[in-house]
């Protein structure tokens, strides 16, 4: 049997690597994203923030649609909001199926493809209006172009993630700035953890939560995102589409 409608291709995002003739791409199945992934962001949001690793409870996860996705960084003012704001994020892609079960966080390094830079783009006053009501605030996450993300580069290409800085800088001025050794849940600790909830499936991108720092971008504002040993993710917000 045929498809009533043309079925959709699956974003893809470029990767960076050795055999740049290849000209290689990730199709992405799946947007998972860590809320509240840094204490100094915790605390700016109003939450409450872990004294350390003992306290932390169990780490916050929503999701976005995989066609969301923008890797050409030009983003239209999205309707319904004025506060748009920006949230650097690492970006972790899965290359691999995770083995049925549980998956031990000593194993999740095997899964992860390579890394990228995105941003968790929020229509806050959504957010904030649905939070304050108890309701879910998918709406201040989940719309049309919510999710810039840069080139991939493989895992083995780029090393260990220790000691590594990630900033934002909105039309030359840096507004968001932390190292990732502050990330309250490591990669593979939020790998063992998302696999207690979900099939975790190659094709998958994990946001890993944002720093302190967030705040509103307009029409005509360019970003520039920044991580040691990954290509920046640049691009510009648009007016609204008519």
């Amino acid at each position: 049997m045929g498809d009533v409608i043309p079925a959709p291709e699956a974003p893809r995002i470029p990767i960076i690597d050795n055999d740049e003739a290849a000209a290689r791409r990730f199709p992405v199945r799946r947007i998972y994203c860590v809320g509240r992934n840094f204490a100094d962001h915790a605390r700016e949001m109003g939450a409450a923030a872990p004294a350390g690793k003992a306290d932390r409870g169990l780490p916050t996860f929503f999701l976005k649609p995989a066609d969301t996705i923008v890797v050409d960084g030009q983003v239209p003012y999205p309707p319904g909001t004025t506060e748009l704001h920006h949230e650097v994020e690492l970006v972790v892609a899965l290359g691999a199926d995770a083995p049925p079960g549980e998956l031990a966080p000593e194993r999740a390094g095997a899964l992860v493809y390579g890394y990228a830079l995105g941003l968790d783009l929020t229509r806050r006053d959504l957010q904030a209006a649905a939070k304050a009501k108890g309701l879910p605030w998918d709406t201040g996450k989940s719309f049309d172009f919510a999710a810039p993300v840069g080139a991939l580069v493989p895992a083995a290409a780029l090393g260990d993630l220790a000691g590594r800085s990630i900033a934002l800088a909105v039309n030359g001025e840096i507004r968001q700035h932390a190292s990732l050794d502050d990330l309250i849940w490591s990669v593979p600790e939020i790998l063992h953890e998302l696999s207690k909830l979900y099939a975790l499936r190659a094709g998958d991108l994990v946001f890993m939560g944002t720093p302190a720092g967030v705040g509103p971008l307009r029409p005509g504002d360019s970003f520039q995102a920044t991580l040691d040993g990954l290509p920046p993710l640049s691009g510009r917000i648009l007016p609204a589409l008519a």
